[in-house]
């Protein structure tokens, strides 16, 4: 007998999504070996965040910010129910993990816009090339400092992300993986479609 699946995330989510994950890997490990690679997936990065950012205004129903932008204290009371095995199942992102997409888009965002300031800075490239060329050095090693701090920061929050992923498959019985795949998820008895 077949379960029936309701499609939550769309194409764009889903596209978004993995090409992200892609770009955030080979600029954290091209680091300062490979510059020019680095730069082109940081940049990446930051084309997927701005269309994530439109995406999130004026996409389908669980890709809009509104669908799953919690207070805090509501994403600290889900995982509190979380812990004592009585969360409620979203189809859309529950109230934690709205709070940590917004975490991990925001890391991500001081990240590429430190970069950009740090190839400026140290390259003489880039669209701050111009405003940071010729900075003192004291200035060059602050913008790579806070570039690597948000780097390292947002692989902490990717790690995060995976542990609730995989603790959320779980407790709901559900493959979030394959659901971010194939845009799909169980639709379950009283939910409607």
């Amino acid at each position: 007998m077949s379960q029936q699946t309701i499609r939550v995330w769309d194409p764009v989510v889903r596209v978004f999504h993995w090409s992200l994950a892609g770009a955030f890997l080979i600029a954290y490990l091209s680091e300062d070996d490979f510059l020019s690679l680095h730069s082109f997936a940081g940049y990446t990065v930051l084309g997927l965040l701005l269309i994530r950012l439109l995406w999130g205004l004026i996409g389908t129903r669980h890709a809009r910010f509104t669908d799953f932008v919690r207070p805090p204290g509501e994403a600290l009371g889900y995982l509190k129910d979380s812990l004592l095995g009585r969360a409620k199942r979203y189809l859309g992102h529950n109230p934690a993990g709205g709070l940590m997409i917004i975490a991990m888009l925001l890391s991500l965002l001081f990240t590429t816009i430190t970069g950009i300031a740090t190839l400026g800075v140290e390259e003489g490239a880039g669209p701050l090339a111009g405003m940071m060329g010729g900075a003192p050095r004291f200035i060059a090693k602050a913008t790579e400092e806070v570039h690597e701090f948000f780097a390292n920061f947002t692989l902490l929050l990717v790690l995060g992300h995976l542990i609730g992923v995989l603790f959320e498959s779980v407790v709901h019985r559900e493959n979030l993986v394959r659901a971010m795949i194939s845009g799909d998820k169980p639709l379950r008895d009283g939910e409607s479609q």
